[in-house]
């Protein structure tokens, strides 16, 4: 069994900076699995905002991303974070991480959506 605690978020201006932490209970990190981030906004379908696959760090984002968030882990300490810089009113979301036993191959957002464990969600509001 896998637990998800999701710390950080908060209300920012556009242009400023926030950081989400994602801490992992349960056999999460050291094994061959794909953690990540992903957003929900009013009306929109969940989408992934940065995947990590945790045997050798790959990473990838979401094209609406463009440079302006990082993705990292620390296994000692079991935990996924978010670095959110240059944020955007439409950056305006529920946050979320999400973690499943995945080959290299198939973690990507998509796999990850469909066979995720998934944390509570924290909300991130970017005001103009």
């Amino acid at each position: 069994q896998v637990a998800l605690e999701v710390s950080g978020g908060g209300s920012v201006q556009a242009g400023g900076s926030l950081n989400l932490s994602c801490e992992a209970s349960g056999r999460v990190y050291g094994g061959s699995y794909c953690v990540g981030w992903f957003r929900h906004a009013l009306g929109k379908q969940r989408e992934g905002v940065g995947i990590i696959f945790d045997g050798d760090g790959t990473t990838t984002y979401g094209d609406f991303v463009q440079g302006r968030f990082t993705v990292s882990q620390d296994k000692t300490k079991n935990t996924l974070y978010l670095k959110m810089d240059r944020l955007r009113v439409d950056d305006t979301a529920q946050y979320l991480c999400a973690a499943a036993q995945l080959s290299p191959n198939d973690c990507n957002a998509a796999t990850l959506l469909a066979s995720a464990y998934w944390s509570q969600g924290t909300q991130v509001i970017v005001a103009p």
